[in-house]
């Protein structure tokens, strides 16, 4: 699903009441609190959702090139994990599949 789909099906479940450009600021403005939390090393938790969190990858000194096989070195780089609530797992995992 991408933002524009995202921002329709709000805008169906609450009836048109908010302008679709209202829900793309509000939109905006959650993914990027969520944006700044993990940039400021701050775990960010939405409640029944997950959690988002900052992950450092270690450097490799002997990592390889999986295209031409080269050895290379592949500095420290700084990732974001996600680890689901258990509220979602198992929404996700019922037989029913209604998440609304």
């Amino acid at each position: 699903m991408v933002r524009s789909e995202i921002i329709s099906k709000l805008s169906d479940k609450i009836h048109r009441k908010i302008k679709k450009s209202e829900l793309e600021k509000i939109f905006d403005i959650v993914i990027s609190t969520i944006v700044e939390g993990i940039k400021n090393q701050k775990a960010t938790e939405i409640r029944q959702f997950g959690r988002f969190a900052q992950k450092k990858i270690k450097e490799k000194i002997n990592a390889r090139n999986p295209r031409t096989g080269e050895r290379i070195h592949a500095k420290e780089k700084i990732s974001i994990a996600f680890k689901m609530s258990e509220e979602l797992k198992n929404r996700i995992n019922s037989k029913e599949g209604s998440i609304n």
